[in-house]
């Protein structure tokens, strides 16, 4: 593509403080957006996980966002607290390196309300990151001047754009002027996603796709090993040894049995920590910090871990359990090789399992390559 972000009319500021990230060319998704962005159109965009869509709606945010106003002009909602704080981290960094004058404060729902309205105070952000059920309490409660948004972000869009969610992230939108911009980002956008986030933007949106269908990074490598359900343990634990990743995440299904495979691995001397909804808001910081400072290498989590974290360098994905939906496979598999970066998803899987692999051959067009555990190291067999 070999563009650049000035040929994109993006502030002179904001280009050098991406500079500061090695970030020198947009990549697709941004190379799309940002134009239509910058012109105020409602967006709807999808494009593999890793490909750079938060800076795809931050950037534009900061050209537009008037510093000179103490007043709160953006909105973005994210499904996870993990994911609003990943957010909140890259709107701080960018911010540092482009040296604007741009505010921000996270809001979720396990925080102290009360705090939270006196940070409001305090700060009057321009940016606003976090959850929308309590995002729409506090505009409720006018403590969000709703008539000041000029930007609505609801980023991971088919996981808020479900169930019960949708009609609070409705309810938010309506508050706001009618001129607003609204901006929809995801991985994957189901037709009923897209069918409700059509329902709420201007009818000159642009749909943006990078791909014609719901992609996996190419950079991926896919691999199954073939078992009983009662070696899964002794596997992943060999699979560990073997290949000695520098970051994993083990994904399982059942929220009840993290403890337990957590405290097994540290039994075996792999330091490993765990997260899962279940857990405190203090707690999950703390498993995100271990993984992301390599103190403890190994994250064993849930789906919760799926949803947009970024963390660098996460070199293996390893399913325990396989994800009985093709969304799911791709969310987890895409938490390695982000940006232009490479990785493993290993799945360990039974006989029940391989229709499920070779669906998901079909539907995203990769090939899953056999392997065994054999003498200390991962064997293929293709």
């Amino acid at each position: 593509m070999n563009k650049t972000f000035s040929e994109l009319d993006v502030n002179l500021n904001i280009i050098k403080g991406l500079e500061k990230q090695n970030i020198t060319e947009p990549t697709l998704i941004q190379y799309l957006s940002i134009p239509k962005a910058l012109e105020n159109k409602d967006i709807i965009g999808e494009a593999h996980t890793g490909s750079g869509k938060t800076l795809a709606y931050l950037i534009p945010l900061f050209h537009k966002i008037d510093t000179e106003k103490r007043e709160m002009q953006a909105i973005v909602l994210a499904p996870t607290h993990e994911l609003v704080m990943q957010i909140e981290s890259q709107i701080k960094l960018l911010n540092t390196n482009s040296e604007t004058k741009v505010t921000s404060l996270t809001i979720m729902g396990e925080s102290n309300i009360e705090k939270q309205i006196k940070k409001l105070k305090e700060i009057k952000p321009h940016i606003i990151v976090g959850s929308p059920g309590r995002i729409l309490d506090l505009i409720r409660k006018k403590k969000i001047t709703a008539h000041t948004i000029k930007t609505i972000v609801i980023d991971e869009a088919d996981s808020l754009l479900r169930n019960n969610r949708t009609s609070v992230i409705k309810d938010i939108i309506k508050t706001t002027m009618r001129d607003r911009q609204l901006m929809f980002f995801s991985a994957s956008i189901s037709p009923e996603a897209l069918k409700e986030a059509k329902s709420l933007v201007k009818e000159d949106v642009e749909i943006i796709k990078t791909e014609a269908k719901t992609s996996l990074n190419p950079n991926i490598e896919h691999i199954c090993i073939l078992g009983d359900n009662r070696d899964r343990f002794e596997n992943l634990r060999k699979l560990l040894v073997a290949e000695k990743p520098k970051r994993a995440i083990v994904f399982v299904n059942n929220n009840t049995e993290m403890d337990v495979l957590t405290n097994k691995l540290m039994h075996h001397k792999v330091n490993a920590i765990y997260i899962s909804g279940k857990s405190s808001k203090e707690d999950r910081k703390r498993a995100i910090d271990s993984f992301k400072n390599g103190k403890c290498p190994v994250l064993v989590s849930s789906d919760l871990s799926a949803r947009g974290l970024d963390i660098p360098d996460v070199t293996h994905i390893i399913n325990l359990d396989f994800p009985g939906s093709s969304n799911e496979y791709l969310h987890r598999a895409g938490r390695t090789a982000r940006g232009l970066g490479s990785g493993k998803a290993i799945s360990l899987i039974t006989v029940k399992e391989i229709k499920w692999v070779n669906s998901y051959e079909k539907e995203f067009k990769i090939k899953f390559i056999p392997a065994r555990l054999y003498m200390g190291k991962l064997e293929r067999l293709d």
